[in-house]
């Protein structure tokens, strides 16, 4: 998210800003498109860094690395689990704004991350989801 709020700041906005100084250098405001564009895309950027902010003010960083040794998977654990199908697969259990399923970073409070909260290596969960249940057998609980 920090990182996502230094581009906004230093490279997004002061190029829509830009745009926007150009835009009306063209004349009348009231019929020019770039303009009014560019100044809802201003306020989308705006809004964007806002609400991102207010999140970083609120939230703690939690180092998984620092928390106390612990067998059992929470808001931070890497866990490796294999699929009914023999499939192995790496989640990292995080925030919602963090989520990236691409990355393996799945939310704690996914069906997924519901499921692995507070089980252990050797422990079996269910998780629901649209085509079915998936069980999934936990393999690993890191805090690295």
């Amino acid at each position: 998210m920090r990182g996502e709020l230094h581009m906004l700041v230093t490279r997004d906005r002061p190029r829509v800003v830009e745009e926007v100084r150009l835009a009306a250098a063209h004349g009348d405001r009231s019929e020019n498109y770039e303009y009014k564009y560019g100044k809802k895309k201003l306020r989308e950027i705006d809004r964007e860094i806002h609400r991102l902010q207010k999140l970083l003010e609120s939230y703690d960083v939690v180092d998984p690395a620092s928390r106390p040794p612990t067998a059992q998977a929470f808001f931070g654990a890497t866990v490796a689990v294999e699929d009914e199908d023999g499939e192995q697969f790496v989640y990292q259990l995080v925030g919602v704004e963090e989520q990236d399923a691409a990355a393996g970073r799945v939310s704690h409070e996914s069906p997924l991350g519901r499921a692995l909260l507070g089980k252990r290596a050797g422990d079996t969960v269910m998780v629901r989801r649209p085509k079915g249940e998936l069980e999934l057998t936990i393999l690993e609980v890191k805090w690295a």
